[in-house]
């Protein structure tokens, strides 16, 4: 049996080097376009994980599908990861990615901004070049994933930036749940799968099926990112400790550490978390770490995670898979990965 992280080393770096040498572009003779190009192929040089191209790759061969045939698709949605991240950095003043400072702190917003809108298109660009291989009919479906892909997700950060502005409060697991589903669930787990499995030929039921396993193991797979921003190691995990902190995230464990707190200490803790970035304090962080400590509050959360990656496996093992059978135990491997990581 392959190793699982060695799988997804082997079709990260097909995929980076169908980005880095085809892709993108490389240099202009204006300057400012220069530019443009260098910070654009910035986070995809950077060392990542690579799952979801490992899904897509994965799921079309346990589909019945060629690994040659997804990888452009595959390499798209490595963009797709890039420039949200761009955005992302942007939007919650993150001060570093992948282990080096965030593409707007290493230039300038502004630049950072219009980087992110150029892989963006780029990344549609792109996706054209399937007609020429899949014919029109699987393209346009694989166009139709992607656009769900992106507007679940641009939702799902909507919502929890517009509870962090709105300063709401109100929240349960179930709206967490709701706003992790689009943020991370279909751009992570569910679309990537679906579209290695469109491109395989794969019918509704096992499409249905695979939106099941991603939906439930994105959420999972979000409550152990959540849970590593607080207790990971930063050099492993790649992003600033207790950073969901320093945002005023709803993080399933803040939510859970709400409902079992006593009035004051909850209380203390809706005050600093509705402060400003710059306005927390390190006595502020330590504060709202040192309940979260108190009450297991990230034991809580890594159980559910647990329980949700199970539900996930239910849905998997129902998919009667046609194709490579190494190839659908690794997506069983990934599961068991997505909450047992430590970066």
């Amino acid at each position: 049996m392959t190793d699982l992280q060695d799988e997804m080393k082997r079709v990260k770096a097909s995929v980076d080097d169908l980005i880095l040498t085809k892709l993108l572009p490389k240099k202009s003779k204006v300057r400012e376009v220069d530019l443009l190009y260098a910070m654009m192929r910035d986070y995809p040089s950077r060392q990542a994980k690579g799952m979801r191209p490992f899904l897509c790759v994965t799921a079309c061969r346990a589909a019945g599908g060629k690994e040659e045939d997804a990888l452009l698709t595959a390499a798209c949605i490595e963009l797709f990861q890039n420039w949200i991240l761009i955005h992302d950095d942007i939007e919650d003043g993150s001060q570093l990615r992948r282990g080096e400072p965030s593409l707007h702190v290493k230039y300038d917003e502004g630049l950072a901004l219009n980087t992110g809108d150029a892989l963006h298109a780029k990344m549609w660009e792109a996706l054209l070049g399937n007609s020429d291989t899949l014919g029109l009919e699987k393209s346009f479906a694989v166009m139709r994933e992607f656009s769900h892909m992106v507007n679940q997700t641009t939702e799902g950060q909507h919502m929890e930036l517009g509870w962090v502005v709105g300063k709401r409060w109100d929240l349960d697991e179930k709206d967490y749940y709701e706003m992790c589903t689009r943020k991370t669930s279909w751009y992570t787990v569910a679309s990537p799968c679906r579209l290695g499995a469109i491109i395989a030929g794969a019918g509704s039921k096992v499409l249905g099926e695979l939106k099941e396993f991603g939906i439930n193991l994105g959420v999972a797979f979000q409550i152990q990112d959540d849970a590593l921003n607080l207790v990971g190691d930063t050099k492993k995990f790649g992003k600033a400790k207790s950073d969901d902190i320093l945002e005023g995230k709803r993080t399933l464990i803040l939510l859970h550490l709400l409902g079992v707190a006593g009035q004051s200490d909850r209380d203390r803790v809706v005050s600093i978390m509705n402060k400003g970035r710059e306005a927390k304090s390190e006595a502020d962080v330590s504060f709202v770490l040192s309940l979260i400590d108190k009450y297991d509050a990230v034991g809580f959360a890594r159980k559910r995670a647990t329980e949700l990656m199970k539900e996930s496996m239910v849905s998997l093992r129902g998919i009667r898979w046609k194709g490579d059978a190494e190839a659908a135990e690794m997506l069983s491997s990934f599961a068991r990965f997505a909450v047992e990581r430590e970066w």
